[in-house]
């Protein structure tokens, strides 16, 4: 049976075993597709943007990545930052905010996600306070986000809300996830599926696509180690099997695909392999 996992490539490699010996290796063999854009978040690269971010935005574009999410922060002003990845063909398409941030100075904020030429402004932490999530609290969030969703489409952007493991802990009555997708309005707030986050809460990643199609915008894809501790890893080094996830994400029409991987100690190591992983992979 052809898997992730179990990918088979015919001549000298398949002889020698060196498919089995790295996980790069390991692509999908079923399917045609691929995708024809992906992307990361500036934060897996911390230390070497921080270093150089212009040399490690070349690099990325080189490993075959054609997007990013965040990284004007690197930069002297968001001019430079928009010339340079226009430059060497990378574009930024999300940028983060917070409730605050929208709630305290919005015009400030807008205005600098349209010098950036952002489509996506995304809400990490779409909660008033810490978990676990009751009702009371679904009920001020997707309130909250049905607002800012409002005040993001009349500046011409799209806000999105970013899920962790915690909306999928069982609450009074059903998921924190269920109550934010079903009690926010389609047309003012969408979905940045964090794929990992998802399968970390014990949920199913695919069902989830397949339970609110047309409510996600971006996929954020790392994957999980095997283990107990269910640690993050880069993707393609990991459990979850990617391609059928992004089978149905085409299906829908989701055009974009960020890898993230939170504390990675070698963030261009990651990246490369990432890239490499994407670029393979059939579904």
């Amino acid at each position: 049976m052809n898997t992730r996992r179990n990918f088979i490539r015919t001549g000298a490699l398949a002889t020698a075993g060196i498919l089995s010996a790295n996980p790069i290796f390991s692509y999908a063999s079923e399917g045609k597709s691929q995708l024809k854009n992906f992307g990361f978040i500036s934060g897996i690269a911390k230390s070497a943007m921080e270093s150089d971010w212009r040399e490690t935005l070349k690099k990325a574009v080189d490993f075959g990545f054609t997007e990013i999410e965040g990284g004007n922060n690197y930069a002297n002003s968001p001019k430079e930052f928009v010339d340079f990845c226009t430059e060497i063909g990378i574009k930024q398409i999300a940028g983060s905010t917070s409730f605050e941030q929208i709630k305290t100075d919005a015009n400030k904020y807008y205005d600098q996600y349209h010098e950036l030429n952002l489509k996506y402004i995304v809400v990490y932490w779409p909660w008033i306070g810490g978990g676990p999530f009751m009702l009371d609290d679904c009920k001020k969030s997707a309130e909250t986000l049905n607002i800012l969703g409002a005040k993001a489409k009349h500046n011409g952007l799209t806000l999105l809300w970013h899920n962790h493991d915690k909306e999928f802990h069982e609450m009074e009555k059903g998921l924190p996830f269920d109550y934010l997708m079903e009690n926010t309005d389609p047309s003012l707030v969408q979905c940045e599926l964090d794929i990992y986050w998802v399968k970390k809460g014990g949920g199913d990643p695919l069902t989830y696509l397949k339970k609110y199609p047309g409510r996600y915008s971006i996929l954020h894809v790392k994957d999980m180690a095997p283990g107990d501790e269910q640690d993050f890893i880069c993707p393609g080094s990991g459990i979850i099997d990617f391609a059928p996830i992004f089978k149905e994400a085409q299906k829908q029409g989701i055009e974009h695909y960020i890898v993230e991987r939170d504390n990675e100690p070698d963030g261009l190591g990651c990246l490369k392999s990432s890239a490499e992983y994407l670029k393979n992979l059939r579904f």
